[in-house]
């Protein structure tokens, strides 16, 4: 089986949508984060099901939730795997300053979150990395070491010096 498109997200769906979704098996396939960029792979499903996934260009980065195939009872929906990350909490704005320009010159890939989302606090959040621990731990920058479902997946920045 081939899957070329996205047929949605569990995680978006309106209220009316979901209920149709609800009494239909979920097979997953179990992705790690690095494969969620990719366009075109194969895949098994927990089920032993083996899919190819080529999705057209332009089109986003695959996310957890995202249903993939629907027939009769069963559906087939991404599940990503936790990643080891660093979820770094500065509590001022130099200390912030600071530790992202120190990380920053790493190349290191990080995403931001604010006190609204699911952190509960300002934070940068970044792929585990025990220089990073280090410098972390040396500097006294507040951060816990924690295996998280990330929105989307880390990638790299472009950039030129």
């Amino acid at each position: 089986m081939i899957i070329d498109k996205v047929l949605g997200n569990l995680h978006d769906l309106p209220e009316t949508e979901a209920a149709a979704y609800a009494g239909l098996h979920r097979e997953k396939v179990i992705l790690p984060s690095a494969s969620l960029v990719k366009r075109i792979q194969r895949a098994t499903t927990d089920h032993g099901k083996e899919i190819g996934i080529r999705l057209p260009s332009g089109c986003g980065d695959l996310r957890d939730g995202d249903i993939l195939h629907v027939e009769a009872t069963n559906m087939i929906v991404v599940s990503v795997l936790p990643t080891d990350v660093l979820v770094i909490a500065p509590q001022t704005i130099h200390e912030m300053g600071v530790t992202a320009h120190s990380l920053g010159n790493r190349h290191l890939q990080a995403q931001f979150f604010d006190a609204s989302s699911e952190y509960g606090a300002d934070v940068m959040v970044c792929a585990y990395d025990h220089t990073v621990e280090d410098y972390l731990r040396h500097n006294s920058v507040p951060y816990t070491r924690q295996e998280r479902v990330l929105p989307v997946p880390f990638r790299h920045a472009e950039h030129s010096h």
